[in-house]
C-alpha cells in the first residue's frame, strides 16, 4: 500500500491522505481517501479519460467540483505511475 500526499483544500478542511492499494495478480488497484469515506477500484484496462470522467462524478458527490477535479487528476497520475 502507498499513501500520497493530496493536500488539496476543500472548503475549509483540507484532504491529505490518499491510499492506494495495487494488486498485480487481479490487476487492479483500490483507492481510499478516509478523510471524505470515499473508495473506488481502478482496473488496468480502464482509460485515462474514461477514469477522470468516473473519478471526478463520484468524487463530486463528496467534495465541490473544484476538488473533485483536482482530486481526480492527481489520482489518475499516481495510478498511471503504477
Amino acid at each position: 500500500m502507498k499513501i500520497r500526499k493530496a493536500n488539496v483544500k476543500n472548503g475549509e478542511e483540507l484532504i491529505t491522505n490518499v491510499y492506494i492499494y495495487e494488486n498485480k495478480k487481479q490487476e487492479f488497484s483500490m483507492i481510499a481517501i478516509p478523510e471524505i469515506e470515499w473508495s473506488t477500484t481502478v482496473t488496468y484496462e480502464e482509460g485515462r479519460e474514461e477514469l477522470s470522467a468516473r473519478l471526478q462524478s463520484s468524487l463530486s458527490e463528496r467534495v465541490e467540483s473544484d476538488t473533485a477535479g483536482e482530486l481526480a487528476g492527481k489520482i489518475g497520475h499516481w495510478v498511471g505511475e503504477m
